[in-house]
């Protein structure tokens, strides 16, 4: 097994946790009070991790050209936990998650078109079928 394939199985269990427990957690809680707490802790925990791997000093061999697209890479990820968790807070979690998941279909498009990635058999059925099983959750009640 590839090493990312490992490592891509282990963000799918733990963003499963995340709707789950921000599902839990969000009851009576407004969601954008429920983002900043949890963006808190994650900016806790991550600099923790760094710092016990010895890399805060590669803070500053960053490249502007790389920082920009890190902070894009963060305000789409602060927009999406913020649509996220109201979503969550709207929905039943069941429903919500997968339609979150449509994210893989549009990532897979936007490979192709953005970084020149090449659209193979695998990638190409995978993204329609998520996309398929996303008009199932919307459409079948």
């Amino acid at each position: 097994m590839q090493p990312y394939i490992f490592y891509a199985i282990l963000s799918a269990f733990f963003a499963s946790l995340v709707a789950i427990f921000g599902k839990i957690g969000i009851k009576g809680v407004d969601s954008n009070l429920a983002v900043a707490i949890r963006t808190v802790i994650i900016v806790g925990f991550a600099w923790m991790i760094v710092w016990v791997q010895g890399n805060a000093a590669d803070v500053f061999k960053i490249t502007k050209y790389s920082y920009v697209f890190i902070i894009l890479s963060a305000i789409a990820t602060g927009l999406s936990w913020l649509f996220y968790y109201k979503a969550l807070q709207l929905g039943e979690a069941s429903r919500v998650a997968p339609i979150d998941k449509l994210s893989v279909a549009l990532t897979v498009i936007m490979a192709f078109v953005f970084l020149g990635e090449k659209a193979t058999p695998g990638n190409v059925i995978g993204g329609a079928l998520v996309a398929a099983g996303v008009l199932v959750t919307v459409l079948v009640k």
